[in-house]
């Protein structure tokens, strides 16, 4: 069994409206040596408190869950340090990385320093012949627990997903990934950059003896 080297931080966001800057939820997934160690949940309070009923009827969560809760720049603080120069992983990354970038402006916080890898392009490398690589559905494949669409399971489950994911495709470490054609996307200060596939190496020619 390969064991996966480095630490990472699985993230997921839930939102309480089609905005990017109504993030109602955080959930956080510790990774360090091959291992979900730690997985976190915060209920956060929008600025502006206008819940979508298609976000609620989602994930479950309505104005008066967090009208007491903390909003961005507080629950931030608790994991602004531990996730800096850390390797974010998201599922459908562009939401997730998107929903922070927002946030933080509107907030006028700063963007950490990270790669970030989407574990849905390396679901799709690692298994190709999957006809869907949903999150749900590569829980289900994987065998990994699942309460879809609260933060704190579905960071946990995208961590797994990202280590089952290098396992199969023999990375002995998240940062070998470019060596199979993913780019790492980047978030900092100065900008951010997507997260790519890439092009799946060539295969070998088949040979009939």
């Amino acid at each position: 069994m390969t064991v996966i080297s480095g630490h990472a931080v699985a993230i997921d966001f839930e939102t309480a409206n089609e905005t990017r800057t109504s993030a109602c939820s955080i959930g956080v997934a510790w990774i360090e040596s091959g291992r979900v160690v730690a997985t976190e949940e915060h209920l956060i309070r929008p600025r502006d408190l206008r819940f979508n009923s298609f976000n609620s009827a989602i994930h479950g969560i309505r104005e008066e869950d967090v009208v007491g809760a903390p909003e961005f720049p507080e629950v931030w603080a608790t994991l602004r340090e531990r996730v800096q120069g850390r390797l974010i992983l998201a599922h459908n990354a562009a939401f997730d990385i998107s929903v922070l970038r927002h946030t933080l402006t509107d907030y006028g916080l700063d963007w950490p320093a990270c790669d970030y890898l989407c574990t849905v392009v390396m679901a799709r490398r690692a298994w190709p012949a999957l006809t869907a690589h949903r999150l749900n559905h590569l829980a289900d494949f994987l065998g990994i627990a699942l309460d879809h669409h609260h933060a704190g399971s579905d960071a946990e489950a995208c961590g797994r997903i990202a280590l089952a994911a290098a396992a199969e495709m023999g990375l002995c470490g998240f940062g070998e990934i470019s060596r199979i054609g993913i780019n790492p996307g980047r978030i900092a200060p100065g900008g951010y950059s997507p997260c790519k596939g890439g092009k799946a190496p060539p295969r070998r020619p088949r040979v009939v003896a």
